[in-house]
């Protein structure tokens, strides 16, 4: 039997997938590891946590499974994204990895604005520089740690330092170089002009592949501590929202996923480069060879329903423990008795700052309108209600920049396993919601961009045909929809309003 490996290099845990040729899922495996936050607005892990879980996860899944490491055919890696991993001379780490969430480089971004210029830097990477990206945290660990700085050999991003453990080489591919603010993403290449601007030597950083290319193959040392073989080859793979993409079948124009995880992400397909000239969305290079994506990105969507959980809800906690259900299926439940709405109350889910439609660091989480009248209940759905409204800003401004737009949306995340979920995102939206059979995402995606690599497939978008099936369609209901569109309005008034008060907040701070 030939089988397909995708290794997902997460914010929380690394999970993996395999799945044989026709994409039926054969095994999962996940292996979790904690978040450092040494300070307000930083957030940083250890690149070895990440190496061991990987290596601990695919053991776990070849014993679950029975499956032979020379039986699988093809790697493929994805991961968090915008991740700066720095290493020494002997390839070992010597300092955390500063995550895609850390907000401390601020000062960073409007340097290279300055010294490259705000026009000349879009003009190129497609995007703002922005403060999770990988270039700020470069700039950052010169300033702040010159004598760690003067040490670094390479600069990785979280996926690559996983590749470079397993197969010895520096590769990324170009969707996850795309957001490092120091890539060419028309010419999907290095910048050779930006890294010039801001002193940044190119053998610093890996060798660029499309998502679909082998970069190496196993370790022989390697393949004797997981039981994968030497053989075995590993694709480029993509960023956990390319290959997320590509796990969800936006492989043509038209297509969009909805995608509630940690963050939130509103992701498009595009044949050519398409720009929004705002700058509220990316546009990144796709991990489908020669193609783009855009895609807006909030930074706490499900990062704001874990936040309720965790700090609010120790009682649904205490009842799913006695059913044995996830908490967030009480949660759901909770919320499925309060109106559209929640009554007035309206939330922001802007915890970590935000990136899309508001690249500000300083944003900050409100819940606006509270009355006594408000209960929990209340606060779990309106903190739903909040979180799909922010990804229908990204939706709104893909109509406005002319993208083309289909009229069903694709649901995945821990959002889109809850039906009541796919429902309200149907009626924000306006647009049927598609649930897949496989909910995978990322490292399911991974795997099919390795059956491509190995010649499994011919290309992506074949191999997306071949191997994604629907399972459901949640189809919009037009009076929720103008019922949600009175409450919509308000919310994307409340950002303006609060800007200058989460700026002078951040100060006091």
């Amino acid at each position: 039997m030939e089988y397909l490996m995708g290794i997902d290099v997460g914010t929380t845990g690394v999970k993996i997938v395999i799945i044989d040729r026709d994409g039926k899922v054969i095994g999962t495996s996940i292996v979790e590891y904690p978040l450092i936050t040494p300070k307000p607005g930083w957030a940083e892990q250890n690149p070895v946590d990440w190496w061991d879980a990987t290596i601990k996860c695919i053991k776990k899944i070849l014993k679950k499974t029975g499956i032979k490491g020379k039986e699988i055919k093809g790697i493929g890696l994805t991961g968090q994204m915008h991740g700066s991993v720095f290493l020494n001379s002997n390839y070992n780490v010597i300092y955390p990895a500063i995550l895609w969430c850390d907000q401390r480089t601020a000062k960073e971004c409007e340097e290279i604005n300055e010294i490259v210029g705000q026009d000349r830097i879009f003009e190129i990477t497609c995007n703002p520089v922005l403060t999770g990206f990988q270039a700020p945290k470069i700039l950052w660990l010169r300033k702040n740690q010159p004598d760690i700085y003067k040490n670094v050999r390479k600069i990785l991003l979280p996926k690559d330092y996983i590749r470079f453990c397993l197969t010895g080489d520096f590769a990324t591919d170009v969707s996850d170089a795309s957001g490092t603010s120091l890539f060419d993403v028309k010419n999907r290449k290095w910048s050779e002009e930006i890294l010039e601007k801001l002193n940044i030597e190119i053998d610093l950083l890996p060798k660029v592949y499309e998502g679909t290319e082998i970069t190496g193959y196993i370790k022989k040392d390697i393949a004797k501590i997981t039981g994968l073989s030497e053989k075995t080859p590993v694709v480029a793979g993509g960023g956990d929202q390319a290959s997320g993409g590509v796990g969800n079948g936006i492989v043509e124009e038209g297509l969009i996923s909805v995608t509630i995880g940690t963050s939130g992400v509103v992701f498009a397909h595009s044949e050519k480069v398409i720009v929004d000239p705002k700058g509220r969305l990316h546009t990144f290079c796709h991990a489908v060879p020669g193609k783009w994506h855009l895609m807006g990105v909030m930074l706490s969507a499900g990062g704001s329903f874990r936040w309720l959980r965790d700090n609010l809800c120790e009682e649904e906690k205490k009842q799913a423990k006695k059913r044995k259900i996830d908490p967030y299926e009480i949660m759901t439940e909770k919320a499925k008795d309060i109106p559209i709405g929640c009554e007035g109350l309206i939330f922001l889910p802007y915890l970590t700052g935000e990136r899309c439609p508001y690249p500000d660091p300083n944003a900050k989480g409100v819940f606006f309108g509270l009355s006594l009248k408000h209960t929990k209940s209340h606060l779990i759905r309106s903190v739903m209600e909040g979180i799909t409204f922010g990804l229908k800003d990204s939706i709104e401004i893909m109509k406005e920049i002319n993208l083309p737009i289909g009229e069903k949306f694709i649901a995945s995340g821990g959002g889109g396993k809850s039906s009541f979920w796919c429902q309200m995102m149907a009626d924000i939206f306006g647009k049927n919601i598609i649930r897949l059979e496989c909910q995978e995402g990322a490292p399911f995606g991974a795997a099919i961009l390795a059956s491509v690599g190995v010649g499994i497939y011919k290309d992506v978008k074949s191999a997306c045909k071949k191997i994604l099936k629907e399972k459901d369609v949640f189809k919009f209901d037009i009076n929720n929809f103008k019922k949600y569109e009175k409450f919509y309005g308000i919310y994307k008034e409340l950002y303006t309003k609060l800007k200058d008060s989460f700026d002078k907040l951040s100060k006091i701070l």
